[in-house]
């Protein structure tokens, strides 16, 4: 794998590769993606099979701006526009009515599309120069813990992918919120930065998803999970079992200092949107601590958290 410098000369090798087919990781605000150019779809493909990802998980797709969604969506709602217009570019992602002209492989054969403008710069450099969206999961494998830099990407991506652009850790932290615009009434599929009470003023969001909503990524039961055993525990919870043969060997994240010595700990930061910067990186450090488990004492259960439960939630298991 080549490791690419955030330059001009680096962005443009970047851009040389995609055009050929190749996967490049790329850096966004949320978590390093691993882009292939949309419009190719042996090029999606690759995707699945550097990623191990089954096929009817859908994709997002990255655009270069404004100019190109109407290639990529059948219309635009009206309650889109307010929205595009105060969170775009950002973490977020909208699922919208899909063009006849998305390949099946980038949505899996759905009627929607998830799209998302970035605003991470390098990766917006990145798209001026390709001119055309590109399709970008986490760049990790499958159902494994995402990459919040370039150094996690080779971690574990090496041998499978063409080249990663270093831009650095993400600011944000997790993966962008994901808002359903296709259905009779405005939801979210996955929570992130962007959140209900941020997106209120604008929609009359539905309090969950329908049955029938769209299929997106993120939302398996099991997901960013170590390769160690990984469990939850509430605070009280954590207070009783700090004595416990399991605490004493475990890898162990939590906002307060444990009253007990674990095997390894990391402290993690006490606002919800430091914790989610912090996150993935934590995760990846627990799991090459050498300890045999990991144990996370969970955030506070309050809507600010949502988005840091959410993903914890499908980390790991109750302990």
């Amino acid at each position: 794998m080549k490791s690419l410098s955030p330059t001009p000369e680096g962005l443009d090798q970047a851009a040389a590769l995609l055009r050929a087919g190749e996967l490049v990781a790329v850096p966004t605000e949320t978590v390093y993606g691993l882009a292939a150019d949309a419009t190719q779809p042996e090029a999606v493909a690759a995707i699945f099979r550097a990623k191990n990802r089954p096929a009817d998980h859908p994709l997002i797709v990255h655009l270069p701006g404004l100019a190109h969604l109407d290639e990529w969506t059948a219309r635009v709602p009206d309650c889109a526009w307010p929205v595009m217009e105060q969170f775009w570019p950002g973490p977020l992602t909208l699922v919208l009515p899909a063009s006849e002209k998305v390949p099946a492989i980038v949505n899996a054969g759905q009627d929607t599309v998830a799209l998302r403008w970035s605003s991470h710069p390098l990766l917006q450099a990145l798209l001026d120069r390709l001119q055309r969206p590109v399709a970008a999961p986490s760049a990790n494998p499958f159902c494994r813990i995402s990459p919040t830099s370039a150094d996690h990407v080779r971690a574990h991506m090496d041998g499978r992918i063409a080249a990663v652009v270093d831009g650095g850790p993400c600011a944000v932290g997790i993966e962008s919120t994901i808002l359903d615009l296709s259905g009779a009434r405005p939801a979210i599929l996955r929570p992130g930065a962007i959140t209900a009470a941020m997106l209120a003023p604008y929609l009359d969001l539905a309090d969950a998803a329908a049955p029938d909503a769209p299929r997106v990524p993120g939302n398996l039961a099991s997901h960013y999970a170590p390769r160690q055993p990984c469990h939850r525990l509430e605070a009280d919870e954590a207070a009783q079992r700090v004595h416990d043969a399991g605490w004493r060997h475990a890898a162990v994240l939590a906002i307060e200092a444990p009253a007990a010595r674990c095997g390894w700990f990391k402290r993690m930061p006490p606002t919800p949107e430091g914790y989610a910067q912090a996150l993935y990186a934590a995760l990846h450090e627990a799991d090459a601590s050498g300890c045999a488990a990991v144990w996370i004492v969970m955030p506070p259960d309050e809507a600010a958290w949502r988005a840091v439960r959410d993903r914890l939630q499908r980390a790991a298991r109750p302990l």
